[in-house]
């Protein structure tokens, strides 16, 4: 009897210290003491961070920011044009700027400091002259010119320049594709936003080999200075009198000073935390015809972008035998090799060669200082007004850039 008489006392204390409890919690919540659940679980999510955090983490504040998702991109994209020239540049580069016309894209234009301020205020003119230009609001003009040197670091510099006003003015479009004066395109812009509506936002087309061969020792070794740096005259650049060894914190890598660049590529070189692009741009501001590594050596650095980074410039040049370093000037003669690369762009072309009317009539079919026709075309005459911008009549030149895409498919970075 004794043994059940304990168990009966014990079972009665559970069932008074439990009424107890549940009146000093219900107490408790009355007097504020406990404010709510969301503290209680606050208090528990701790503990259990501090459980599963896992030490071998890197601690670094770079590896703790992270973007919101960019918003949903529509079906048509956006390209963010540089159109560059220097003295006696307006009228090619007027041509150039009209001949890639659309209303979708972004454009903007530098005329150098070489150029007559006349030159300048020209082209200023012929922007805020042009009907659609002030409609669409979407050229614009890097009115505080900049000093560029041919082969130094200004032009890098320019690029960033521009590239950053881009940024600046949009939050629309999905890539920028830097051209001179001397380029000019192969396709309509129809043709080229129809094939690119169809790829991977993230691609960036930059042509790129680590190999240096012979610029190892006349490129990556010399020390030059730019005058363009700190002159308000263009001169040369010079060479100091010391070399320097290849780096071992990075890699080389060279390729074409034209590209087209993702807009999450352009971000991370102006906006990024990572610190590479800036320690890059301060080593290239002592290397000769630094636009030709810059870019290159800082995409197949990083891991997330040299994946996509496709080994084509997407222009059509004639070069000279090796070393390649002076593209031959484009005739009528390179009209059908031009036609059969598939590419968008080429360079280089004198002003108002008969090959470019060629171009106009029978790849671009423009007229006369006419914009290139395409489905945002409307008015009376032709693309005298914006129709519906988003409405694409891809042709021919639309073909040929796909098979081009298809036949240089491989994003993987040179060894």
């Amino acid at each position: 009897m004794e043994p059940l008489n304990i168990e009966k006392k014990w079972v009665f204390s559970f069932v008074v210290s439990s009424l107890l409890c549940v009146f000093l919690l219900g107490t408790s919540f009355n007097l504020g003491l406990v404010s709510s659940l969301d503290r209680i679980n606050s208090i528990f999510s701790i503990f259990s961070r501090g459980v599963s955090v896992n030490q071998t983490d890197p601690v670094f504040v770079e590896s703790r920011i992270s973007q919101p998702p960019p918003p949903p991109r529509p079906y048509v994209p956006q390209f963010a044009y540089l159109v560059s020239g220097s003295k006696g540049d307006l009228e090619k580069l007027w041509r150039t700027l009209k001949a890639l016309y659309h209303p979708r894209n972004h454009y903007i234009v530098h005329l150098d400091l070489e150029s007559s301020v006349e030159e300048r205020l020209e082209l200023a003119s012929r922007i805020e002259k042009e009907a659609i230009f002030v409609k669409i609001g979407n050229v614009y003009m890097i009115k505080k010119a900049n000093m560029v040197t041919y082969r130094g670091p200004t032009m890098v510099s320019n690029t960033l320049h521009a590239s950053a006003i881009l940024l600046k003015k949009s939050k629309e479009w999905d890539w920028f594709i830097n051209l001179s004066a001397s380029d000019y395109p192969l396709v309509t812009q129809d043709d080229i936003l129809f094939t690119f509506s169809s790829l991977n936002r993230t691609l960036n087309f930059i042509e790129h080999t680590s190999r240096l061969g012979w610029k190892e020792g006349q490129r990556a070794k010399p020390v030059i200075v730019d005058p363009g740096l700190y002159m308000t005259t263009k001169q040369d650049v010079f060479w100091a009198t010391e070399k320097r060894e290849l780096p071992t914190a990075f890699k080389l890598f060279t390729g074409s000073a034209w590209m087209v660049l993702s807009r999450s590529f352009v971000e991370f070189m102006i906006l990024g935390w990572d610190n590479l692009p800036r320690t890059l741009l301060m080593y290239y501001s002592n290397f000769l015809s630094s636009p030709e590594g810059y870019f290159h050596t800082v995409i197949c650095n990083v891991p997330e972008f040299a994946q996509t980074a496709v080994n084509h410039d997407l222009h059509y040049i004639s070069w000279d035998v090796p070393p390649r370093q002076h593209p031959h000037t484009l005739t009528l003669n390179d009209t059908i090799k031009m036609i059969r690369s598939g590419a968008p762009f080429a360079r280089k072309f004198k002003h108002d060669d008969p090959v470019l009317d060629k171009i106009d009539k029978e790849l671009l079919h423009r007229t006369n200082d006419s914009f290139t026709p395409g489905g945002w075309c409307s008015g009376n005459p032709p693309c005298s007004k914006v129709g519906n911008p988003n409405r694409l009549r891809p042709g021919p030149g639309s073909r040929r850039l796909a098979l081009l895409m298809s036949s240089n498919g491989g994003s993987q970075v040179n060894d």
